[in-house]
């Protein structure tokens, strides 16, 4: 039997005072009065659970605030950039000074049909965030691929700082080398200064540990310029994960455009997007700032350069002497071929190396080689 029916039975059949009923069963005095008027005027069909809907709704959203929500969302989309609440909420912000909750723009999206809900993703308060505290404390990089209209798949090495996510290099090449990438660093600290770190994955471009625990040309020049150089775990590019997220969010901005016919247009592209994203998107994880804003609020990170003296590089490498008496050693992401003679051909020497210094021994331990390798000649002659 439902609450209502019992009220009515107590009050209108067994006569009681309704003041007694409402205590009894923990309810307002007024609510009994309004049942038992309801029952008197429409029996039994009056104990049926009303609305509690209010008549009026003064903070509720116009349509015509709906419609704009629904406007920027679509503008939003088709230009590729971020159409989340947070970001309406943003704009609207910025047109009118106010703007609803995001959790109000949110419902009216998927009361449009604009959101579907899906529960079974990981909630984001799950991860594990780690964010460098400076400007220039750290910065990200990673290479992706772009196709271009005739289908050539192109790379494109972006630079992001990890405090800011301000993007300080992006460029795009048909290949990028080792070299490639120090002329895009360079670029990157003339307009905004040295960072104190760099962390990247273990790509051929930024690191040499897996060809015999060498260093590419990146590597090298940061350690001359006092910049430590870290790599992310192997397999793990959640650890490089800003600049992996940027690399999501240039491709959609970029699949909205029209497809570049060579490097030279899909760089006007990059830079395009570069100046939007820096300048005038807001980043939800900067308290929707744009990069430029959180960049400059703080002051920057340095390299610890003051008296710095670039550590020796160490390796050694068990190699064997090709037929015509050479072995090759890579330095700044240069392959160098060192000539030994051809009365070594195919015997198995062991190679010490100490940055420049190169001494080269057979497995008997006789002193084959020592030379100062010379970086502007592919072929290190014999004296």
């Amino acid at each position: 039997m439902s609450l209502g029916r019992l009220v009515i039975t107590a009050v209108v059949e067994l006569g009681r005072p309704k003041a007694e009923v409402a205590r009894e069963y923990g309810v307002s005095r007024r609510w009994v009065h309004e049942l038992v008027k309801r029952y008197q005027a429409e029996g039994e069909a009056g104990l049926e659970p009303r609305s509690r809907r209010p008549l009026r709704s003064p903070h509720q959203v116009t349509a015509r605030l709906e419609d704009e929500i629904v406007e920027l969302r679509k503008r939003l989309t088709d230009q590729g950039l971020d159409a989340g609440a947070h970001t309406i909420c943003f704009h609207l912000e910025r047109r009118h000074g106010s703007c609803p909750a995001p959790s109000t723009v949110w419902r009216v999206l998927t009361r449009r049909g604009f959101v579907t809900p899906q529960p079974h993703k990981r909630p984001k308060s799950s991860f594990i965030r780690f964010e460098a505290e400076m400007p220039n404390e750290r910065w990200q990089a990673d290479v992706t691929h772009w196709e271009l209209a005739d289908g050539t798949e192109v790379e494109i090495l972006n630079i992001e700082d990890d405090h800011s996510r301000l993007c300080v290099a992006s460029d795009a090449r048909a290949a990028t080398r080792g070299g490639d990438v120090v002329v895009s660093f360079h670029k990157a600290f003339a307009a905004h200064g040295f960072p104190a770190s760099v962390l990247t994955d273990n790509a051929a471009v930024f690191s040499g540990t897996s060809r015999g625990w060498g260093r590419v040309a990146i590597e090298v020049e940061l350690d001359e310029l006092g910049i430590a150089s870290k790599h992310s775990a192997p397999y793990h590019p959640q650890t490089c994960g800003k600049v992996e997220r940027f690399h999501q969010t240039q491709k959609r901005w970029l699949a909205k455009q029209p497809k570049a016919d060579d490097v030279g247009q899909l760089q006007e592209q990059l830079d395009r997007f570069r100046d939007c994203y820096n300048s005038e998107r807001p980043h939800r994880a900067l308290r929707r700032r744009t990069p430029l804003e959180a960049f400059e609020a703080r002051p920057k990170a340095v390299p610890n350069r003051p008296g710095f003296v670039a550590p020796v590089h160490y390796r050694v490498r068990k190699d064997r002497v090709d037929g015509t008496g050479k072995i090759t050693l890579r330095y700044k992401s240069r392959l160098l071929h060192v000539g030994l003679g051809r009365r070594f051909a195919r015997r198995r020497v062991l190679v010490l190396v100490a940055d420049l210094q190169v001494r080269v021994l057979t497995e008997d331990g006789e002193l084959v080689r020592e030379l100062v390798l010379d970086p502007t000649r592919s072929y290190q002659a014999q004296r």
